[in-house]
Order: structure tokens, then C-alpha cells, then sequence
């Protein structure tokens, strides 16, 4: 069963680990989480984006494919189904939907409104035994239509944000979505450092996983990251894989063009970096 980000993440915060939220596109990136969640006994957070849900015909769709394949893959580990990035209308949906969790991105507004309808859905989400995380300050680049500027988070808006209930928050610290540029000044942990020591005990999030270096990987979760957001490194990998696949001209071997067998080494690819995440973020054999 699906349960709310809430209790692994404050677990996650004391044992200094982080746990990994791995965005799902079809079936195939969706199997490949789950099972690498049971097979490295870890938590893990299915992130949806407005995008996937719309691909995937609907977030109700995505609900009902998520609970399925728990039950039919005898999924022990704990599992939340988050919506990554939502709009105020697309967090309602998500609930309607049967998520257990869901992201407010309201970094775009002015702080009093991002305020006020954040601690409207918390009182929502409090009621259904949802976990909802919130947003200070824009992720850099764009993911999935949502585009920031990637300005770091005042710290004491964080707080404001934080004092209303929420579960987790996420808060740019120049953290950017997709490929890191070059001349990438990496992240501002004097800004994060700050928002730890005034939002005490509340779990903060770190978009933008793919690339950063695992030093500071490590460093922001001493700092009191106990979520970071992985998507683009799966895709690359997704790509790489399957472009192997058919350049090698496996797929006009025998039966190669069955879907099954195409989207097969995308899918292992897939399981192995999920992998290689949660061993870095220090969550296996933490469920």
C-alpha cells in the first residue's frame, strides 16, 4: 500500500541518510523503481510530474497502475506517490487521485500568496494522511514545462513556509533541473546551512539530483537533505541503452522488435542507476 513521505523522511533526517525520489514515465520506469526499492529493502518516493500524469491519460491512472503493481509485485518497502512539481489545481487532482503525497510549487508567487494556499493544502493534507512538501525559492532550468530562474531561497521565507506544517521543503540553493552547465557554481551551502538552522528538524529537499557531485551530495545531507529528486539521470540512462540496443541491430534479430524485448536494457539501465542513487543517498536497508 501506498503511505505518506512523512515517517521515512523524519527517519531519514535522524539517520543522516536521504531518500531518493525517482520520477516514473510508463510501466517500465514505474517496475524498475519498485523493484530496485525491494530488492535494496529501501523506501523510495514514485515522483509524478503534471506532464507524466497527463502522458500516463491521467494522475487516476497513475494511482491505480502504482497500487497494482504493489500488490502484484508484493512490494514490502514503504512507497509514496508524489506529485512532482503541482500546480494548486494539479495538487487537488492528486488528491482526488489517491496520491499519498504531494509537491505545492508555489515559488512563483509572492511569499504571502505562496503562504496562504500552502497552508490551505496542509489542513487538506492533514485531513487525508498526506504528506505535502512545499517550495522557496526556484529550482534552476526547467523541467517538464516548469522553468526557474534557480535564485536562492531566503531563509527566513523558508521558515515561514516551514512554521505552517508542511512535511518536507524543498528550497533553491542553486540546485538546476536536467544537465549542469559548466560553469555551474555548484551549491550555496551557506544558504542551506541557514535554512536547517531555522527550520530545526524539517526535512529539506534537493531537486535537481542528476550531476551534482557526490561530495556534495553528501555534504547537503549533512546539512539536513533527507530527500533528493532524480529524473534526467534516468532518462539518459533509459536512452542510452535502448540507442545500444538498436545500433547494435538487436532489435532485427529474431524477435528483438518485440516491446519487450526493445525496452528491456532501458529498463535494466534504469534499475541500476535507481541503485547506484540509493547507495550513494544511504538509504538501502533502510526500510
Amino acid at each position: 500500500m501506498l503511505v505518506s513521505a512523512k515517517d521515512m523522511l523524519v527517519k531519514a533526517k535522524a539517520g543522516k541518510y536521504a531518500v531518493g525520489q525517482f520520477n516514473i514515465n510508463n510501466l517500465e520506469w514505474t517496475k524498475a523503481a519498485l523493484l530496485t526499492a525491494q530488492e535494496c529493502n529501501s523506501p523510495i518516493i514514485l515522483g509524478v510530474s503534471e506532464g507524466a500524469g497527463k502522458y500516463m491519460t491521467g494522475f487516476k491512472t497513475v494511482a491505480a497502475m502504482v497500487k497494482a503493481m504493489i500488490e502484484e509485485l508484493k512490494i514490502t518497502v514503504p512507497v509514496a506517490l508524489h506529485l512532482d512539481h503541482g500546480t494548486y489545481d494539479g495538487c487537488y487532482k492528486c488528491i482526488e487521485a489517491g496520491f499519498s503525497s504531494i509537491m505545492f510549487d508555489g515559488s512563483h508567487y509572492p511569499i504571502d500568496e505562496n503562504v496562504a494556499k500552502t497552508k490551505e493544502l496542509v489542513e487538506v493534507c492533514a485531513k487525508k494522511g498526506m504528506s505535502l512538501e512545499a517550495e522557496v525559492g526556484s529550482i534552476g532550468g526547467e523541467e517538464d514545462g516548469v522553468i526557474g530562474k534557480g535564485e536562492c531561497a531566503d531563509p527566513a521565507e523558508c521558515k515561514q513556509i516551514a512554521d505552517l506544517g508542511v512535511t518536507m521543503l524543498a528550497a533553491g540553493i542553486g540546485n538546476i533541473h536536467g544537465k549542469y552547465p559548466e560553469n555551474w557554481e555548484g551549491l550555496s551551502f551557506e544558504t542551506l546551512d541557514a535554512i536547517q538552522k531555522l527550520t530545526g528538524d524539517m526535512p529539506l529537499v534537493l531537486h535537481g539530483g542528476t550531476g551534482i557531485p557526490e561530495d556534495m551530495i553528501k555534504k547537503a545531507i549533512s546539512l539536513g537533505v533527507a530527500k533528493i529528486n532524480v529524473n534526467t539521470e534516468c532518462q539518459l540512462s533509459f536512452a542510452a541503452a535502448t540507442r545500444k540496443y538498436i545500433e547494435e541491430g538487436k532489435d532485427l534479430a529474431g524477435k528483438g522488435f518485440d516491446p519487450r524485448k526493445l525496452l528491456n536494457p532501458g529498463f535494466e539501465a534504469i534499475k541500476a542507476t535507481i541503485k547506484e542513487k540509493m547507495e550513494l543517498f544511504g538509504s538501502v536497508g533502510k526500510a
